[in-house]
């Protein structure tokens, strides 16, 4: 690779992070927004998820994305490897939180077949025949 690809390249990858690091601003400064509205009692207007702000999120997810990519295409090909099977062993931890949770919140089985929900009382099928 020459110098000048390498320069254009950082480059192009500055520009992304620039741009990336400002939808990120935006989408903080409205998170913010929204939530001193809720705090405040203030009802959002009916349909205040346009069209066009999901088109604004999806051009941002889609410029995240990119950034990520450019930046995995930057990586020797041996690290990514390594990153890959990090973020492989991530999935599969963040898989088998969820799980736990789902069956923590479902209630673990009692000792009489029946499950025992959250504060509530023990419910137990009857078979009907």
């Amino acid at each position: 690779m020459t110098d000048t690809t390498a320069n254009d390249s950082l480059d192009e990858l500055r520009e992304r992070i620039r741009a990336t690091q400002e939808a990120a601003e935006r989408l903080h400064r409205e998170a913010a927004e929204a939530n001193a509205a809720e705090a405040a009692g203030e009802v959002p207007p009916a349909g205040w998820a346009t069209p066009q702000d999901r088109s604004e999120k999806a051009d941002e997810v889609h410029a995240l994305a990119l950034l990520l990519r450019t930046i995995r295409d930057l990586l020797p090909s041996e690290l990514q490897a390594q990153v890959n099977a990090l973020i492989r062993e991530l999935l599969i931890l963040v898989r088998a939180i969820i799980d736990w949770w789902v069956l923590h919140l479902e209630g673990a089985p009692g000792r009489d077949g029946g499950t025992a929900t959250a504060g509530g009382p023990r419910v137990q099928d009857i078979p009907i025949g």
